[in-house]
């Protein structure tokens, strides 16, 4: 069973349909002991980091996350969800992000025509030891919808990087953590291939 975290911050049943359309249970929870005997475990979401951060914590949330971490179970961060796992985001000062890994979140700089929020698809750089990507070939385009990025401070822990105005950090493994800041639920047959990918770990 896959457990989706619920803390309102929405995108959880598009997530919920492209799992179901590759056969697999996932529920939508805020239940620790839904979350801790889940065998993966999904963070969607959209919408502000230190909001999202707020309703983790008021859920308590932030400690079944770190303790499925810490048990191995594989765990999949999307869209704000990567940002989520990361330190701290540009987009809410002082606010401390859940700090799976290492690395800051920042805004994407401003660049003549180009438009902030980035909406819409780009081409990925693809790690070729990936095993998010496992089949998937480098030039590949996904979805993307985002004002600010990921600057992981471990480059070997990036799976996959884009170019908008800035080189970004769009995707990372590390140990039993993934994240992608495309939304491959949205991401048509490529975004499925790396659902699948995950599910299948």
């Amino acid at each position: 069973m896959i457990a989706i975290i619920d803390y309102d911050a929405g995108n959880l049943r598009s997530v919920e349909k492209a799992l179901a359309f590759l056969g697999q249970k996932a529920i939508i929870t805020r239940d620790r002991a839904q979350i801790l005997s889940a065998d993966k475990v999904i963070l969607p979401g959209v919408g502000s980091f230190g909001e999202a951060m707020g309703r983790l914590r008021r859920y308590g949330l932030v400690e079944a996350i770190r303790r499925s971490v810490d048990e191995g179970i594989p765990f999949f961060g999307i869209c704000l969800g990567l940002q989520l796992m990361f330190e701290s985001s540009q987009e809410s000062p002082g606010v401390e992000g859940l700090g799976l890994l290492k690395g800051k979140i920042l805004r994407i700089p401003d660049c003549p025509g180009l438009k902030i929020p980035h909406m819409g698809w780009n081409s990925l750089d693809i790690k070729p030891d990936s095993r998010l990507f496992a089949g998937v070939p480098s030039g590949e385009y996904v979805y993307f919808v985002h004002s600010y990025y990921l600057k992981a401070e471990d480059e070997a822990a990036v799976a996959a990087t884009t170019e908008y105005s800035t080189h970004i950090h769009a995707a990372v493994e590390q140990g039993n953590l993934y994240a992608c800041q495309f939304h491959p639920e949205k991401s048509g047959d490529v975004g499925l291939r790396i659902l699948k990918n995950f599910v299948e770990l």
